[in-house]
């Protein structure tokens, strides 16, 4: 089944790099999606963001790690990144104590790796994720640059499904890469 989103993606509309970045901030991995339309459905489609996926480079993570929020931050703008980045986060939303523990859980993470903590918190809560942020300090080096590039192909997975499940043909800007909610 087509949807307006993925008609947009396969004519490679204006926009849809940009659009593409805001699910994953690679070049290559947009372009890979890009090169590899025509979809003839949104499975096939995020087959096709799963395989780029699973070709990055540790350099391309720490890329699009850079383009993350830190899990917990309230996330300001709209453009499609930060508007991603919220839906993502809404159940992650907590009161003050849930929101010192996510902070001390990001301290503590980005003490011991050097970098963001990563993880597709759709659906999770804010406990939920500080108990994986601290189980996952248990974790060797190696280990977690495979988890970390796990989780953001799950959320480009959920971004790119987002994608192209409610984008109209004319509403990326090329500029901002701004979609509509």
């Amino acid at each position: 089944m087509t949807t307006p989103g993925l008609t947009w993606l396969n004519s490679a509309g204006e926009g849809a790099e940009t659009a593409l970045l805001a699910c994953c901030d690679v070049p290559r991995w947009a372009t890979a999606v890009l090169d590899g339309s025509p979809y003839a459905d949104v499975a096939e489609l995020l087959d096709a963001g799963d395989r780029a996926s699973r070709t990055l480079t540790a350099s391309e993570v720490d890329r699009a790690l850079a383009a993350h929020p830190r899990i917990g931050d309230r996330v300001a703008g709209s453009d499609a990144s930060a508007t991603f980045s919220r839906r993502e986060q809404a159940a992650a939303s907590t009161d003050d104590a849930g929101d010192a523990a996510l902070h001390e859980a990001n301290r503590a993470y980005e003490e011991h790796f050097g970098r963001v903590f990563l993880i597709c918190a759709s659906g999770l809560s804010a406990a939920d994720v500080v108990a994986a942020a601290r189980s996952r300090l248990d974790n060797d080096e190696e280990t977690e640059r495979a988890v970390v590039a796990d989780e953001l192909r799950r959320i480009s997975r959920l971004r790119l499904q987002s994608l192209a499940n409610s984008v109209p043909s004319t509403t990326v800007s090329s500029t901002t890469g701004e979609v509509p909610s």
